[in-house]
């Protein structure tokens, strides 16, 4: 979709208002997840979860934002001060800079313009998130390393193995829905998926090209790039007391958690763009402001959905030993994803 060209002035004011908003919204969710996750886990656990703050403990995320900010922060005294203090805003700022290029509608019409529904479009913008999601594992390895424990070094230790081994299979995930978009631009990947085939069934890449495959090895990946159980072996409280953040407290402890789940969001919002189509839906009806909103609230939908199986897959599954994560994510997902890669390959150039 191609959209007019604003001044400078005004395209200036705009980002900025963007920015802020997308921001606002972006922390509101993190704060809420973890509202969600303690909700839903407690459920499944046969308990109430937060009830105390705010009807159904709505207003426990801002409870625990002012606990956090008002705690002691306390800084031991053997750690590396410089990499201790740089490594959780390291994991923040990288956690938060991925969703500039997140697209998550078409656009809104404001005073005669049409504004695009995402901070900045570059024609490269999967190679831009995934660069930046994985710059994240440098604030784990440097609060492990930095923290002069052995809780916390094993913990770095453990996450950069874990980037390593499962980044892999999460490209190469990825790489099939390339072939069959033709473009890196996440807005181009979701106008590919547009329509439907045999007049029902949407023409998401989930449906397409065996891509049923690419997406679970995505989903599996991407548990493990956000260190999730089951492969939450970098911070696995049984065996490292709280792995890689155990020296720290306060709101540097706090960083690291808003960054697992601002990495969580984004990784929902890549999934909705990649397989499930964006903000595609039943939305060619009513007035024109109801057309332009729903694509958004079909695309928040998506992204919900996914987080609530992030949720869902923690209450269930138990945690993995590290010889079976390393062994599941060389011989077992890698080879699944180059055949995945292989066979749609030779799909496409068989058409």
């Amino acid at each position: 979709m191609q959209f007019e060209k604003l001044s400078l002035t005004l395209y200036i004011i705009v980002s900025v208002i963007k920015i802020a908003l997308v921001l606002f919204v972006l922390l509101t969710a993190v704060a809420y997840s973890v509202w969600l996750e303690r909700k839903v886990v407690g459920r499944m656990q046969n308990r109430w979860g937060p009830t105390r703050v705010g009807p159904f403990g709505l207003l426990q995320p801002a409870a625990d934002g002012v606990k956090f900010l008002f705690k002691e922060d306390l800084t031991p005294p053997h750690v590396d001060k410089p990499l201790y203090i740089a490594a959780p805003m390291i994991a923040v700022i990288c956690a938060v800079s991925s969703i500039a290029v997140i697209p998550f509608g078409e656009s809104l019409t404001i005073a005669g313009h049409q504004i695009p529904l995402q901070i900045t479009d570059v024609n490269i913008g999967l190679l831009v998130v995934l660069g930046i999601t994985s710059l994240g594992v440098y604030g784990v390895a440097l609060s492990g390393w930095s923290s002069n424990s052995k809780y916390s070094l094993l913990g770095g230790l453990r996450a950069g193995a874990q980037m390593v081994s499962y980044e892999i299979a999460l490209g190469l995930s990825l790489v099939g829905v390339l072939i069959l978009a033709g473009t890196f631009s996440l807005r181009g990947i979701v106008d590919a998926q547009s329509g439907y085939f045999w007049g029902f069934i949407p023409n998401w890449f989930l449906f397409r090209g065996g891509q049923v495959v690419g997406f679970f090895i995505y989903l599996t990946a991407a548990y493990a790039e956000t260190n999730r159980i089951p492969f939450d072996l970098p911070e696995a409280e049984t065996e490292l007391v709280a792995g890689y953040h155990t020296e720290y407290s306060a709101m540097k402890f706090a960083m690291f958690f808003m960054a697992e789940y601002a990495n969580m969001i984004t990784v929902a919002c890549l999934a909705s763009i990649m397989f499930l189509g964006g903000w595609s839906g039943p939305h060619n009806f009513g007035p024109q402001w109801l057309r332009e909103v729903l694509p958004v609230f079909w695309f928040v939908l998506r992204v919900v959905v996914f987080l609530f199986i992030y949720i869902w897959v923690r209450g269930t599954l138990p945690r993995f030993r590290y010889d079976q994560l390393m062994a599941f994510g060389w011989k077992f997902l890698l080879p699944v994803a180059i055949a995945n890669l292989m066979v749609t390959a030779l799909v496409v150039a068989l058409k």
